[in-house]
């Protein structure tokens, strides 16, 4: 487990990973995220996050959980990310379920994910939504509006080739980095275009 960071906790990251296909984009976020000497990541691993790990991923769900300084039980509603009095500096879900879009759209708090979900949004801090699905369905897409519309900020898991990938790792580093652009926190996980 990484040494947490000393001052004020409002430098914590919160990093919920649902059972979306895509593992891969989480463990980069992690891997990023938890390297900083100034990040506190907190992580929330649903129980289909866990068995899609085990199907898709090389590597094990202890893995991914190592990497952060606390971990959060999605069943968990006591914990620290579920209150708004809980400081911290943005949430990714990442990848993010169509099942999770709708309960979060909905302000639905049937799980710790969507609880500190909608604290996020209530909070006015930045929630992102790594969405992964295709094709999309119209209630898909309205779910998507909704959550906007509320405060989130959508980004599909679409990496980009402007950099030239060779592996899925590029690919993973890709959308990670893009998501922690929007959380103002640099990195050099991909070259950026024009430099």
């Amino acid at each position: 487990m990484p040494s947490r960071p000393k001052g004020l906790m409002t430098n914590r990251i919160v990093l919920a990973v649902t059972g979306a296909s895509g593992p891969q984009y989480a463990m980069a976020l992690a891997r990023a995220l938890s390297g900083r000497p100034d990040v506190e990541l907190h992580l929330i691993l649903s129980e289909a996050a866990k068995k899609v790990i085990a199907l898709e991923a090389d590597f094990r769900a202890e893995d991914l959980l190592a990497l952060a300084h606390a971990c959060h039980g999605e069943k968990d509603i006591a914990a620290g990310p579920a209150s708004g009095s809980w400081r911290h500096a943005g949430m990714i879900v990442c990848p993010c379920s169509m099942a999770s879009l709708a309960a979060i759209a909905q302000g639905l708090g049937t799980n710790l994910i969507h609880r500190a979900a909608d604290v996020t949004l209530k909070e006015g801090r930045k929630l992102i939504l790594v969405t992964r699905e295709t094709p999309l369905n119209r209630v898909h897409i309205v779910n998507m509006l909704a959550a906007k519309d509320a405060g989130a900020i959508i980004m599909p898991a679409s990496p980009g080739f402007y950099h030239k990938p060779k592996t899925i790792a590029d690919l993973a580093n890709h959308l990670a980095g893009r998501v922690l652009d929007q959380l103002g926190i640099d990195h050099d996980l991909f070259k950026r275009w024009g430099e």
